[in-house]
C-alpha cells in the first residue's frame, strides 16, 4: 500500500504528478483526488474568478454608450483585451468599475492616434512631424470636392481616355519654362526614377559635398545604386571644381548630377560649380545635366527677407535638362515630387515601369493644382498662401497675437499660470533654408501646479492638440506659425487644462 512514482503524466494538463506517502494510508479509504495546479486553487483565493464576464459587461449602460460612439466590434475587442490584461495580472482590485475605467482609457488612447488637425505653436513653418506645409484654402476646398467621381483620366471633350495629371503638368511648365513634366509621390522617388530611366548601368558624376542624407536615413548614394547606376564622386567635401567633373567623364558616364543641399550648408572655404558651367560641360559631352533642387522655390525669397534660394525656372533657363523638387515644401502643396525638363527625356521617364508604381492619386492632383495656381500671381501669396503669410508676418502683428493670448490666460486662470511675452526666433524647417532664422514673438507659460513637460503633454493630448516647445522650464507658443484665429483658441485650450501637481 504505497503510492509510487509511475512515470506517468496527468492527462488533462500534461503535468507530471509525484505522490508520496505521508504518514499511514488506509487502503479502505477513498482514494485521493488528483487535481491540476489550476483546479487545486481555491475559488476564495483566486482573484481572477471574480472578474466580470464580457457578456455581462456588454449589457451595462456605460458600455452601450461606448458602442454608440466607437461601434460594437471596436468596443468588444478593447473589452476582451482589458479583461485579458486583468486576468494575466491577477489584479484583486479589477472589479466591474475598474474594468470599465480601463476600457474607457483604452478607447481614448486609440482615438488620440487618429489623424487630426493640430495647432502648430512650435515656430517651425514646415514641420515634417506635423505634415509640413499648411495647405492653401483653395487646395483644401478641392480635396473636399473629391467625394465623388472626377475627370482624373478622361478627356471631357472627346470622352476618351485622357492624360493623367495633365493640368498640373501644364501649370508646372507654365511656371518654370520646362517643356514637359511628370509628378510622383515625393522628391526622393523623383530622383530614383530619373536615374533609373536615364542612367541605369552607367556612371553618375556627383560632388562629394552634395552626397546628402535626409530624414529617415535616406542617403543619395543608396538612391543612386538602387536605380542601377554607378556613383562617381568628385571633388572634396568643401570644394569641387569644374575640372573635377571634366576629368571624370568617360564613355561609361551617363549623366552629371547636381544636388542642392537643402537641409545643411557648407560655409567658409567652400565652392560649388554654378549650374550654367555644368550645363556647358554636359552639352559638350552630350550628357544630360540633372539638377535636384530639393525644396523647389518658385518665387524670390529675398522679398520676404530671406536669403536667395535657387529657383526652378532659373535652372531651366540655364539649360538644365532635368530638374526635380518637392511639392510640399516651398510650393506648400501636398507631398509629391515634381520632375520638369526636356520633352524627350520626360517622355523616356514616363515610359519607365517605376513611373506607374510611383504615381500620385486624384487627391494629390486636386490639391497640387490649386497650390500651383497661386503662383501665377506671386503678389497675392502673402494673403492666399499660408506659408508665405507666415513668412511675411511683421513683429507688430505677432505681438498683437501674443497680447491676446496673455490677456485670455491672465484673466481666466488667475495664479495658475505665469505668462510672459518674449522675442525669439522661428525657422522654416522641412529641409528648407537650413540655418536661417526668422524673428518672432513668443508667449512663455510657466505653471505653478505643473511641470513644463506635464503641461506640454496635456496640451498635446487635448481634443485639439496644441504642439509647443520647451525652453528653460517654460512652455513656449510661437506666434509666427499660428493660423488666423488660433491664438485665441490656443489660449482657451490652455486655460481649460486640468490642474495638476508640479511634478506631474
Amino acid at each position: 500500500g504505497r503510492w509510487k512514482w509511475s512515470g506517468g503524466c496527468c492527462g488533462l494538463q500534461n503535468r507530471c504528478i509525484l505522490l508520496c506517502r505521508i504518514g499511514g494510508f488506509d487502503s479502505h479509504a477513498s482514494p485521493p483526488v488528483l487535481l491540476s495546479g489550476r483546479e487545486s486553487m481555491s475559488s476564495n483565493t483566486d482573484p481572477r474568478r471574480g472578474l466580470p464576464s464580457v457578456s455581462e459587461l456588454l449589457e451595462c449602460d456605460a458600455v452601450t454608450g461606448l458602442i454608440a460612439v466607437h461601434t460594437r466590434p471596436v468596443v468588444l475587442n478593447a473589452l476582451r483585451a482589458v479583461i485579458a490584461e486583468a486576468r494575466e495580472a491577477g489584479d484583486p482590485s479589477a472589479d466591474r468599475d475598474a474594468i470599465l475605467a480601463a476600457l474607457q482609457a483604452r478607447l481614448a488612447r486609440a482615438e488620440t492616434d487618429r489623424l487630426r488637425p493640430v495647432i502648430n505653436a512650435t515656430g517651425i513653418l514646415l514641420h515634417t512631424g506635423l505634415g509640413r506645409a499648411v495647405l492653401p484654402e483653395s487646395s483644401a476646398t478641392a480635396l473636399s470636392q473629391m467625394d465623388r467621381c472626377c475627370n482624373l483620366q478622361i478627356d471631357l471633350e472627346t470622352g476618351l481616355r485622357g492624360k493623367r495629371m495633365a493640368m498640373c503638368e501644364r501649370l508646372i511648365c507654365e511656371l518654370t519654362g520646362g517643356e514637359a513634366a511628370v509628378i510622383v509621390n515625393n522628391n526622393a522617388a523623383a530622383t530614383l526614377l530619373i536615374l533609373a530611366a536615364l542612367c541605369c548601368h552607367q556612371e553618375v558624376i556627383v560632388s562629394r559635398g552634395e552626397l546628402i542624407e535626409i530624414g529617415g536615413s535616406y542617403r543619395l548614394p543608396d538612391c543612386i545604386t538602387s536605380a542601377g547606376c554607378i556613383m562617381r564622386e568628385v571633388g572634396t567635401t568643401n570644394k569641387t571644381h569644374l575640372r573635377d567633373y571634366e576629368q571624370s567623364i568617360t564613355e561609361r558616364t551617363g549623366a552629371l548630377l547636381r544636388v542642392n543641399p537643402s537641409n545643411y550648408r557648407i560655409i567658409g572655404f567652400s565652392q560649388r560649380v554654378p549650374v550654367r558651367e555644368l550645363v556647358k560641360l554636359a552639352q559638350a559631352h552630350k550628357l544630360p545635366l540633372i539638377d535636384d533642387l530639393g525644396c523647389g522655390a518658385l518665387v524670390d525669397l529675398r522679398a520676404y527677407g530671406l536669403p536667395a534660394e535657387a529657383l526652378v525656372q532659373d535652372s531651366i533657363a540655364a539649360g538644365a535638362d532635368i530638374v526635380c523638387f518637392s511639392g510640399d515644401k516651398l510650393i506648400g502643396g501636398p507631398q509629391c515630387g515634381i520632375i520638369v525638363g526636356r520633352r524627350d527625356l520626360i517622355a523616356k521617364i514616363k515610359k519607365h515601369p517605376l513611373t506607374r508604381m510611383l504615381r500620385v492619386c486624384k487627391l494629390t492632383a486636386a490639391s497640387l493644382e490649386q497650390a500651383l495656381r497661386l503662383f501665377r500671381d506671386p503678389g497675392t501669396l502673402r494673403e492666399r498662401h499660408p506659408l508665405y503669410r507666415m513668412l511675411a508676418r511683421t513683429m507688430e502683428d505677432l505681438r498683437q497675437d501674443a497680447d491676446r493670448v496673455k490677456a485670455v490666460l491672465q484673466t481666466a486662470s488667475g495664479t495658475q499660470h505665469q505668462v510672459e511675452i518674449k522675442e525669439g526666433t522661428s525657422e522654416v524647417g522641412g529641409g528648407s533654408l537650413p540655418g536661417v532664422e526668422l524673428p518672432t514673438v513668443l508667449v512663455a507659460i510657466r505653471s505653478g501646479e505643473r511641470s513644463a513637460e506635464s503641461l506640454a503633454k496635456a496640451l498635446r493630448l487635448g481634443e485639439i492638440p496644441v504642439i509647443t516647445r520647451l525652453q528653460d522650464g517654460d512652455v513656449l507658443l510661437d506666434m509666427r506659425t499660428l493660423l488666423p484665429g488660433e491664438a485665441e483658441l490656443a489660449a482657451t485650450i490652455i486655460k481649460e487644462v486640468p490642474r495638476g501637481s508640479v511634478t506631474s
